[in-house]
């Protein structure tokens, strides 16, 4: 009786030098993900477990805290406060996107307008203004409208707005958000600004120069030819100033701390009135996590939305 030949064993498939490509960008993007991992993701772990915790000034001496479940969540959003506070943060994000987009924008296209030189100039107040710290131009804008010797204020005056040399411009929510407001576009237009210029600097200009023989207006060649270009780098500057604008705090805490009567204060400000004003690090914890997972469904929906009208290009 003949024994039947075994069939040969198949042989490790080579890797193909197309696949060692397709495995090459996630090589490249790993070292990233792992620091950011490390770097965003233990504090965020560790809030979270916080929130799960009641954790007051007593536990940061002794090291021993009791688990309180989803009591400070509840405590959160049984808070009457919490309604206002939401609406407050979300229509001020919403004032500050729309603020320094459209100026970003318009300062975009005066510099495509302007020559080498003057551009030069003006790009480089720009990256003044963006890179100094929040902090210290916080502290400049607050002298700037100093009540007696600010000089907005005297200026105003100059300029025939009354004696505005007393006026205290955190007296009042609208005037509050009003400076806050302004100070926060101040900051945030030069990087939309010039992310928005590159953007304009790719665009053939044959498509103007054939708008302009077909009689095209501006708004229309703004519309037809302009925003359909820039409509990626505008998801991208929108994504990213609703994150910046979302988180505001060093601006309103130095200028307003929040006031008065709680007319500035956001989930930022909120946030940290719960956890170092009440020692309750626990419900502190608790408003951050809520405004964490606010923010990543903005964003999510956001994205969802320029990939899908992206992939209709």
């Amino acid at each position: 009786m003949l024994l039947e030949k075994a069939p040969p064993e198949a042989a490790p498939r080579p890797v193909t030098p197309r696949r060692r490509r397709s495995l090459l960008p996630y090589g490249l993007l790993l070292p990233a993900t792992v620091l950011l991992g490390l770097v965003l993701g233990y504090p965020l772990v560790r809030l979270i477990v916080i929130s799960l915790q009641q954790y007051s000034l007593r536990s940061l001496f002794t090291g021993t805290t009791s688990f309180a479940g989803l009591d400070n969540y509840a405590a959160v959003l049984g808070d009457d406060q919490l309604l206002p506070v939401l609406a407050r943060s979300i229509g001020f994000c919403a004032a500050l996107v729309t603020g320094t987009l459209v100026i970003g924008f318009g300062v975009a296209l005066l510099l495509q307008r302007l020559g080498r030189g003057m551009r030069t100039a003006v790009t480089l107040c720009l990256i003044a203004a963006w890179a100094l710290p929040n902090v210290a131009s916080t502290l400049v804008w607050q002298w700037l409208f100093q009540p007696g010797y600010g000089v907005v204020n005297w200026l105003l005056s100059q300029v025939g707005f009354g004696d505005l040399t007393q006026h205290d411009w955190t007296t009042s929510p609208a005037s509050a958000f009003t400076l806050v407001w302004l100070l926060v576009v101040w900051q945030s237009v030069p990087f939309v600004a010039l992310t928005l210029y590159a953007g304009l600097s790719q665009i053939p200009r044959s498509y103007y120069e054939a708008a302009a023989l077909d009689g095209a207006g501006p708004w229309r060649v703004h519309r037809t030819i302009t925003f359909p270009f820039l409509q990626p780098i505008l998801g991208l500057v929108t994504i990213l100033s609703v994150i910046w604008d979302f988180t505001v705090f060093n601006q309103i805490w130095i200028l307003t701390q929040g006031g008065p009567n709680d007319g500035t204060t956001t989930l930022g400000i909120w946030t940290f009135t719960r956890a170092f004003s009440r020692n309750d690090f626990g419900q502190g914890a608790a408003i951050a996590v809520v405004s964490v997972a606010l923010l990543v469904g903005l964003t999510a929906v956001y994205v969802r939305r320029l990939v899908r009208s992206g992939e209709d290009l």
